[in-house]
């Protein structure tokens, strides 16, 4: 296998931008004094996820959802193969991190939305007891994803964060993407600060 272009700019600058404002979001929920930037944090996730929603569709090669989605038993079997040290290796995302980020993408829509409305008064303890209830389970998967990651790098031999940040990994040549789509991650941080102010509001 050949050192290939995998993980486009529109994929790794959405993928930190939402980590960051989940953190933010997250280690800002319990103060009144940050309520303003915990919800602007919010809204920036909230625009990310949107947009990846998007990018899942349109996107390059390993980026589309239809690329690495997979059912349960696929996820099954790649975890029990990486659990006999035997697991099988993937370009993109495999099967069991490919519900890892399912989950992610709909908890935060889930996290943000109840988050917004409790924001605006529409809804009244149950609203907030939601919000903090999907936050955590978020933050929950959050750390079974870093597991994977770390899991997968050490059976796979290669830096899977690294990857995340470079765009490269190791597979077939066939299988590299043939464009970065650089000009489209420069418009992500405004998109995000755009759901920042909008949600905010």
């Amino acid at each position: 296998m050949d050192r290939i272009l995998v993980w486009d700019w529109p994929t790794r600058v959405g993928h930190w931008l939402m980590a960051l404002s989940f953190l933010i979001a997250y280690v800002t929920g319990e103060s009144e004094a940050w309520r303003l930037v915990h919800a602007m944090a919010g809204g920036a996730l909230a625009a990310i996820v949107v947009f990846r929603l998007v990018w899942g569709v349109l996107g390059s090669r390993h980026a589309r959802f239809a690329s690495f989605v997979r059912g349960p038993a696929a996820a099954w079997r790649y975890l029990g193969g990486l659990a006999r040290g035997r697991a099988t290796h993937h370009t993109g995302h495999n099967p069991a991190g490919a519900w890892a980020i399912l989950a992610l993408l709909g908890l935060a829509l889930l996290t943000t939305l109840s988050g917004w409305l409790y924001y605006q008064d529409m809804g009244g303890d149950w609203l907030e007891s939601m919000h903090e209830a999907t936050a955590g389970i978020m933050l929950g998967v959050v750390a079974v994803h870093l597991a994977g990651v770390l899991l997968g790098s050490l059976a796979h031999g290669e830096n899977l964060a690294a990857a995340m940040l470079t765009g490269y990994k190791r597979g077939p040549a066939a299988e590299a993407i043939a464009r970065s789509w650089a000009w489209l991650a420069w418009l992500l941080p405004g998109f995000a600060l755009l759901g920042a102010w909008w949600l905010s509001r």
